[in-house]
């Protein structure tokens, strides 16, 4: 997260993280600056085909203004060149910053270019450092601070949802979060009011469908099923979701019979709490059921031939009765089918 300045320093290196957090923290620090010199011009350059010249030149006093604001991207792809006229005018413009122009660089991270980044820091330049926000918890607490920005709250099994969904995909997860604050008064924001927003998505429905499996109820789990087909959703995106729910079961499983750690896991430690309350009644020959009823399902999605609703039906017959009795789930097509 961007942290609050009285001033724009003269130059400012965002270096790698989450590519929507880069971008973004390379926005505000453009918009303080911005702000602070009102009358300077704002120019673009890219490293990876920018000169030394270009550089000097857009850093320049003109007929226009005494002063820009020059954004460089991509500074792993630096030249010599292009690096030695940064540090010379990082080590010039930090003596003076109220009447420079002000240089924000945008690193997407690793190793390449960061020879160029500490010399930079040790001249005066002020570093970023981007979280990554690869783990689980990380996404959560990103969601927390969305909401405390704005001086509201979410429940904690709302940001679960909003990251189980959305936490692969960082801006629309911002997005989202933003939109809730706008348009519902409710302090904290519910899951209930985040799935109002997140149904269409066929992620949510899958959740909801292998709660409902998980907790026995089969007839809701149906239904849940057939309406998220008949609103288009497709077979493999609920069976991705039933299969994570599965997935984390076994591991909850294998942790409680110290057959593998929590790290080994990779799980984040929410998730593993919730499917440890839930695996009462459940043994490894069951769960091996269920698992291979999915896969039997998503051979059907794959299959030109096969009728994959009815396999995702009697995958969640399976789940329901935890992997027990599976001949009572039905051998054909007619006989099969649950109803409600």
């Amino acid at each position: 997260m961007a942290n609050k300045r009285s001033r724009a320093s003269a130059m400012i290196l965002v270096v790698g993280g989450d590519g929507y957090l880069n971008q973004r923290n390379v926005r505000e620090a453009e918009h303080r600056a911005c702000a602070e010199r009102p009358d300077a011009e704002v120019i673009e350059l890219d490293a990876s085909d920018c000169d030394a010249y270009s550089f000097d030149e857009a850093v320049s006093p003109t007929l226009l203004s005494d002063v820009s604001i020059v954004v460089l991207r991509n500074l792993q792809h630096a030249g010599e060149a292009l690096g030695k006229a940064l540090e010379t005018f990082c080590a010039d413009a930090t003596r003076h910053p109220q009447d420079s122009s002000v240089v924000i660089c945008q690193h997407e991270g690793g190793n390449k270019g960061k020879r160029l980044i500490s010399t930079l820091k040790n001249k005066g330049a002020e570093v970023m450092m981007v979280p990554d926000l690869k783990k689980f918890d990380a996404k959560i607490n990103f969601v927390y601070a969305l909401f405390e920005r704005q001086k509201r709250h979410i429940e904690p099994l709302a940001a679960q949802q909003l990251v189980n969904v959305l936490g692969e995909r960082t801006g629309e997860l911002a997005s989202m979060c933003s939109q809730l604050c706008f348009d519902f008064d409710e302090d904290p924001i519910s899951r209930a009011t985040a799935d109002r927003y997140l149904i269409a998505d066929p992620q949510v429905t899958g959740f909801a469908v292998a709660d409902k499996a998980v907790a026995g109820d089969v007839a809701g789990a149906v239904l849940g099923l057939r309406a998220a087909i008949e609103q288009g959703i497709a077979p493999l995106a609920l069976i991705g979701a039933l299969g994570l729910k599965l997935r984390t079961l076994a591991k909850a499983s294998a942790i409680r019979h110290g057959t593998i750690s929590q790290a080994e896991a990779k799980a984040s430690p929410w998730q593993l709490r919730a499917a440890g309350r839930e695996l009462s009644g459940w043994s490894s020959q069951g769960l091996g059921r269920c698992i291979e009823a999915l896969a039997w399902a998503d051979e059907q999605c794959k299959s030109n031939g096969g009728d994959p609703v009815y396999a995702l039906e009697r995958a969640i017959g399976a789940i329901s009765v935890k992997g027990r009795d599976m001949n009572g789930l039905g051998n054909s097509r007619n006989q099969g089918r649950y109803r409600s």
